[in-house]
C-alpha cells in the first residue's frame, strides 16, 4: 500500500468548456423518473450480480468475449447535488473536475462505447459518457490524454426500475498514447482505479471546483469483482477491490470554500504500474 500523505494543489480556473453529454439509447445517466421513488440501501449501490448483473462490462469485438472492470463506485448515499449528471450546483461532472478529470477533447468521442448490466432492470447499458484525465487544464487537458495516455474512466448510473440505488459507477483504467492504439497499461485496471482515488485502503479528503468543496471518503470493497483475468479485457489480472466513495458539498459559492484538488501528479511519481 502508498503511504505518501495527501496533497492539494490550488485551482485558479472557475469556468470551462466541457463537451456535450454523450448519452445513451435509453437516457442512461438522467434523473429517475418523479413518479418512482428512490431505494438506495445503507450499502449505497445494489450489487449487480444479485438480479443478473456483473462490474465486467461488454466490449464489443473481443474473443472470448471479455469486459472491464467497473472498479469504482460513487455511492448513492452521496449527496443528491452530486448525484446529477451536469457541471452547474456542484453536480457530477464538476466533481469529476475537482480531482483532475473532465470530459472528451471537444466532445469528440471515437471507438464503439462499451455496455454495462448493473441488475437494475435495464439490462445492458451504452455508457454515459468517457471522462479523462485533465493534466491540470479542465479546459483542453483531456486532449492531451488522448493523444498521450494516462487515466480515464466511463460510468454509468444505477437507476433502473429494479434496483434505482442512484450509484455512479466507473469503470477506470490507464491506458497507453493513442500511437500504441490506447491499449491498457501492465497492471492498467488496478493502477487506473489507484490514480482516481489515491490508493488508500481508507481515508477522507477535500477537493475543490468552481466554488464547490466536496468532502469525499473512500473504502475498498471485496467479493464484488473476480481475482485474476478470466474474462478480463487484455487478460489482465485483477486484485478484486472496488473502491466505494461517498461524497458531501461541504462548501458552495458565497461561502468562501478553500480551492483545492488533489495532487495527482505527486501521486505518479510514487507508483509505478
Amino acid at each position: 500500500m502508498i503511504t505518501s500523505t495527501l496533497c492539494f494543489v490550488s485551482l485558479s480556473i472557475t469556468s470551462l468548456v466541457l463537451g456535450q453529454l454523450e448519452t445513451n439509447k435509453k437516457g442512461r445517466g438522467l434523473p429517475p423518473s418523479p413518479l418512482r421513488r428512490r431505494d438506495t440501501p445503507s450499502a449505497g449501490y445494489f450489487n449487480p450480480a444479485s438480479n443478473g448483473g456483473s462490474l465486467l462490462t461488454q466490449v464489443s469485438g473481443t474473443s472470448p468475449p471479455a469486459g472491464e472492470p467497473i472498479n469504482v463506485i460513487v455511492s448513492g448515499n452521496s449527496d443528491k447535488a452530486v448525484l446529477n449528471d451536469t457541471e452547474v450546483n456542484g453536480g457530477l461532472r464538476n466533481f469529476f473536475l475537482s480531482f483532475g478529470f473532465s470530459a472528451e477533447c471537444l466532445g469528440q468521442h471515437s471507438g464503439a462505447p462499451q455496455e454495462a448490466n448493473l441488475g437494475d432492470g435495464d439490462g445492458f447499458q451504452n455508457e454515459t459518457a468517457v471522462i479523462r484525465l485533465d493534466y491540470g487544464n479542465p479546459a483542453l487537458g483531456s486532449c492531451e490524454e488522448t493523444v498521450e495516455g494516462g487515466n480515464h474512466f466511463r460510468y454509468w448510473v444505477q437507476n433502473g426500475p429494479s434496483a434505482d440505488s442512484g450509484a455512479v459507477f466507473m469503470a477506470t483504467s490507464y491506458e497507453q498514447p493513442i500511437a500504441q492504439g490506447h491499449n491498457i497499461v501492465p497492471n492498467g485496471y488496478d493502477f487506473g482505479r489507484y490514480v482516481a482515488i489515491l490508493q488508500y485502503a481508507t481515508f477522507q479528503g477535500n477537493t475543490s471546483f468552481d466554488g464547490f468543496t466536496y468532502q469525499t471518503s473512500v473504502q475498498y470493497v471485496s467479493g464484488l469483482l473476480p481475482v485474476g483475468s478470466s474474462g478480463v479485457n487484455h487478460g489482465i489480472d485483477l486484485d478484486g477491490l472496488v473502491a466505494v466513495m461517498q461524497v458531501s458539498i461541504v462548501g458552495q459559492p458565497g461561502g468562501q470554500p478553500k480551492k483545492t484538488g488533489l495532487c495527482v501528479q505527486y501521486f505518479f511519481s510514487h507508483y509505478s504500474y
